[in-house]
């Protein structure tokens, strides 16, 4: 992969201050352009509602604020953020208009379960219905480390060289590491701001 090729790595970070994650609010959203010789190009922010399902929108609304056509790949860190808000990454892949990757770090037996602990009825369903229509979910080996990955919009050998592409070392791409460093950074920033830090 050639040094100054860019991806969009995104991530988010809240805080429970709750029993009941959903009560918390908003969680923040970072999307960081890094180029596979570990360049930060760019960072933008949105925010999703902690346990709804806006943070597809979000995302794809951070791709259109940040208007970067020489990006090539968006990767994001895992497909369920901010308690359980279950991402499109078909919609993502279409607004976007270039491959969506989605990556994790631990083993799964997946969401069902968790989904249908945490909600029921219409709600379940949706995210049910969101979840079940996502790619599969495939093992990456980078690095000596096992991470999991979902595509949309390229073969998966290619979203394989992509992931170890921008992964020059450990286990996380570049792109998603760097996303979740700001996101934490500016959800900590936030807090303080609201408790008169």
């Amino acid at each position: 992969m050639k040094a100054g090729t860019r991806a969009l790595g995104v991530a988010e970070s809240f805080r429970v201050e709750s029993d009941a994650p959903s009560e918390q609010g908003r969680s923040t959203i970072a999307g960081t352009v890094v180029r596979a010789d570990r360049v930060l190009d760019g960072v933008g922010y949105r925010k999703c509602t902690v346990g709804d399902t806006d943070a597809t929108e979000a995302i794809c609304r951070l791709v259109d604020d940040l208007g970067r056509p020489d990006v090539r790949y968006v990767l994001i860190s895992a497909v369920a953020p901010a308690w359980f808000n279950i991402l499109d990454l078909s919609t993502i892949h279409e607004r976007a208009q270039r491959p969506v990757l989605a990556v994790t770090f631990e083993e799964s037996e997946g969401l069902e379960a968790g989904l249908e602990d945490a909600f029921s009825g219409a709600a379940l369903e949706e995210r049910l219905e969101r979840y079940r229509r996502l790619p599969e979910r495939r093992p990456v080996s980078i690095n000596d480390e096992t991470v999991y990955v979902r595509s949309v919009g390229l073969e998966f050998g290619e979203a394989v060289d992509v992931v170890r592409g921008f992964t020059p070392e450990g286990g996380r791409p570049e792109p998603i590491r760097v996303a979740r460093q700001a996101a934490r950074a500016a959800d900590a920033y936030a807090d303080s701001l609201a408790h008169g830090g």
